[in-house]
């Protein structure tokens, strides 16, 4: 049995254009809903005294219409027969903000509802700029309430130039723009007569002509570690693969460490369940060769086509948090399984989303604003730029344990010193590729201070006699000197540090002698 196509669309629009209606009429027009669902709710409106409403089919889902409230997010399942739908409903009003950005984030494409008789509200616009913010491309516009309008095709003609002036500005260009009655169901599961002068689809053939995305499985293998599970003698690393593809005895590399190693073996849970080749979107298991530590957050790439690995990036952000973003202050940034510490090192514009208005010098970013900043983290960051994969290029900013703001990232930085941009023509990916690896740090650690940075200098000398290139840093100002050294590939060497998962420790005797054992270990 072939398994069907599936497709994730988030509905988004202003709190009273006729989203929900939209949504629940969606529902009923393709027999989705659970059996009695739709008398039930009739015989609550009538009990409470209200009009039977279709927005109020969202709420039987999840038995809230008695509170006459709509949930904050929901993701609704239904299908065609061309392929399976999940809808992703994100409320418009400004508090609810917060879970369109953690709804339309896995969104594929998005339908913005319009009213036709109220026209594009500063909501309609801010949505169509999340939209351009979350990278989401297939767009297209269902202009609703065209009852209320006498389905004007001249009132329909001014909506679709003003939207198409405003979302230009955005890079963003809808797919389609549909005349639709959510409520009356004109061009929602089917063809309207009422509009003659409309030539193209309805909602629902329009979203069974969206294109899905092809190829994910293609690009550079992106397989962030969620966990680390052990079974008898294996240690299992367990994830979702965001991108590319992945098989036994491929070479890949931990990031950020840079340890090298092959993939041993694909883990399965029934002889039904065994792949050769596990891709994109699956999650797996998979052990290893080499027994190092691994653990969550960490990136496992190709070795050829390695994630950016950096300490700062530029992005676009969009903040919904309730005290403003503020430069300098510490926040949990989160990539894929990553969470690290990291603060706003420069906001270089501040974006109006309803008049696109650019404020430059800002010291802090309001609830609701868009702004283009520069993140800088104490420790490394793996990430890739949006546009070049989007698995790695969103983020969310975690303040006081509440999703408070997301983005994507537009490029890496080489790093950050004292406010000042310090940029390199050459990448990290270009210097591995032309070393082979990336460099190695021995930490090495004893009784006797003195001892170990002699035995480091000595193992110095040895590498540098076998042709390898190491370098010993006489003190642990490592931070950003080791990082450069070992991404140029070279062997970094510090002594009497804290022991740490990320770096090879050796330990020596109150004698410090060196022996070719040694060399076994690096």
């Amino acid at each position: 049995m072939s398994s069907r196509e599936n497709l994730n669309v988030v509905f988004v629009g202003h709190v009273d254009h006729g989203k929900s209606t939209l949504i629940g009429r969606l529902l009923y027009d393709t027999n989705s809903l659970p059996d009695g669902a739709i008398e039930k709710v009739k015989k609550i409106s009538a009990e409470e005294g209200k009009k039977f409403e279709y927005a109020f089919l969202l709420d039987a889902f999840e038995e809230e219409q008695r509170q006459g409230i709509t949930i904050d997010i929901t993701m609704i399942q239904f299908f065609t027969k061309k392929r399976d739908y999940v809808i992703i409903d994100a409320p418009g009003h400004k508090e609810f903000l917060k879970n369109m950005i953690s709804g339309a984030a896995s969104a594929e494409a998005a339908i913005l509802v319009v009213d036709a008789k109220e026209g594009i509200q500063e909501q309609s616009k801010r949505h169509g700029y999340i939209l351009s913010l979350l990278g989401i491309k297939k767009v297209y516009v269902a202009v609703n309430k065209m009852d209320l309008v006498d389905y004007s095709e001249e009132r329909y003609n001014e909506i679709v130039t003003q939207f198409n002036s405003f979302l230009a500005n955005l890079n963003i260009y809808p797919e389609a723009y549909i005349p639709i009655s959510a409520f009356l169901g004109d061009n929602v599961a089917k063809k309207s007569e009422k509009m003659p002068w409309y030539k193209g689809k309805s909602i629902l053939d329009t979203m069974d002509s969206v294109d899905k995305e092809k190829g994910i499985e293609n690009k550079a293998l992106r397989f962030p570690i969620q966990d680390i599970y052990k079974f008898d003698n294996r240690r299992i690393i367990a994830g979702r693969i965001e991108s590319g593809t992945l098989k036994e005895g491929d070479e890949i590399v931990f990031y950020p460490s840079g340890k090298t190693t092959k993939v041993k073996s694909v883990e399965f849970w029934q002889e039904k369940d065994k792949k050769k080749q596990v891709s994109a979107k699956m999650s797996v298991g998979i052990t290893v060769e080499d027994e190092f530590y691994n653990k969550r957050g960490e990136i496992i790439c190709h070795k050829n086509d390695g994630v950016t690995v950096s300490n700062a990036f530029n992005a676009n952000v969009f903040w919904m948090g309730k005290e403003p973003l503020e430069k300098g202050k510490k926040y949990k940034l989160k990539i894929a399984t990553q969470e690290i510490e990291a603060e706003v090192e420069e906001i270089k514009k501040v974006i109006d989303a309803a008049t696109l208005e650019e404020i430059t010098g800002a010291d802090h970013i309001n609830k609701n604003d868009v702004a283009e900043i520069v993140i800088k983290s104490k420790k490394p960051i793996c990430f890739d730029a949006f546009n070049d994969n989007e698995a790695l290029g969103r983020f969310v900013i975690i303040d006081n344990y509440n999703t408070s703001g997301g983005g994507i990232i537009l490029k890496g930085l080489e790093t950050y010193r004292d406010n000042k941009e310090i940029r390199s023509l050459v990448t990290k990916e270009e210097r591995e590729k032309k070393f082979g690896s990336y460099g190695k740090m021995i930490v090495i650690n004893g009784e006797n201070k003195e001892v170990t940075v002699q035995f480091a200098l000595k193992l110095e000398r040895k590498l540098f006699d076998l042709g390898q290139r190491a370098y010993y840093l006489a003190s642990d100002e490592s931070g950003i000197a080791a990082e450069i050294l070992r991404e140029n590939g070279i062997i970094v060497i510090v002594a009497n540090k804290e022991k740490s998962d990320e770096y090879i420790e050796i330990t020596v005797d109150k004698d410090g002698k060196i022996s070719d054992n040694i060399l076994g270990i690096i």
